[in-house]
């Protein structure tokens, strides 16, 4: 892995998740590429009111936006066996195989697993990464390894996650009061780079809006 600051100003972004079907025997992967725009929202009498909060008047002033550019999926069969640790390579065929559908080629990828917060630090971003030779970066809904203190309430706080003496991702609150997401390096970029960037990605929800969507079209897929 590649660990570099992002100089880019993010505008496509792809968002991929996949999941197993047919009693573990097949997967199936989804990419959604998004196109980040920033749209003015607040009235100037809205700010006005704000002055004394500027975090809330700054969120008010803007909003983030996504247009849809292209999805991309693919089913396979599950060739490559169970063994801990290695779940990447159960994974990034179908990942692989739905990214090399694309008509567009997305300056990062945020990945629904873990990047190097992992055992072998080798989990599904970072090894996507590999392949691809793109940023990305993990974003997990659960802990795989590492210990934490819990960041505070309010969207955008972070915490260093670590294993052992070694930070290896942050724990970040992408929705206030709501369970953070896990997120570390997957390839070409930074940790601080993938703290900003899953924030800059994140609307209402608590997933990021592009493996939000990812994992809706999965989760279609599988049915």
């Amino acid at each position: 892995m590649r660990f570099e600051p992002f100089r880019k100003q993010l505008e496509i972004v792809a968002g991929l998740d996949c999941a197993f079907t047919g009693g573990g025997k097949r997967i199936v992967a989804a990419v959604v590429v998004l196109r980040r725009v920033r749209a003015s929202t607040a009235k100037e009498s809205d700010v006005v009111q704000k002055r004394r909060h500027p975090q809330a008047a700054l969120e008010a002033a803007t909003q983030v936006l996504f247009e849809l550019v292209e999805t991309a999926s693919a089913t396979m069969d599950v060739t490559f066996p169970y063994i801990p640790g290695l779940l990447s390579f159960r994974e990034a065929p179908a990942c692989l195989a739905a990214v090399a559908k694309l008509e567009s080629r997305p300056d990062l990828f945020l990945i629904d697993g873990q990047g190097v917060a992992h055992p072998r630090r080798l989990g599904l971003a970072a090894h996507l990464g590999l392949f691809l030779d793109r940023p990305t970066i993990g974003c997990a809904k659960s802990r795989l390894i590492g210990t934490f203190e819990e960041p505070r309430a309010a969207k955008g706080a972070h915490s260093p996650l670590y294993d052992g003496d070694e930070m290896i991702g942050a724990v970040v609150r992408t929705r206030t009061k709501v369970k953070p997401l896990f997120v570390s390096v997957g390839h070409r970029c930074t940790l601080d780079d993938a703290i900003a960037l899953t924030l800059a990605c994140t609307t209402k929800y608590r997933l990021p809006e592009p493996t939000r969507l990812a994992h809706q079209t999965v989760s279609g897929l599988k049915h």
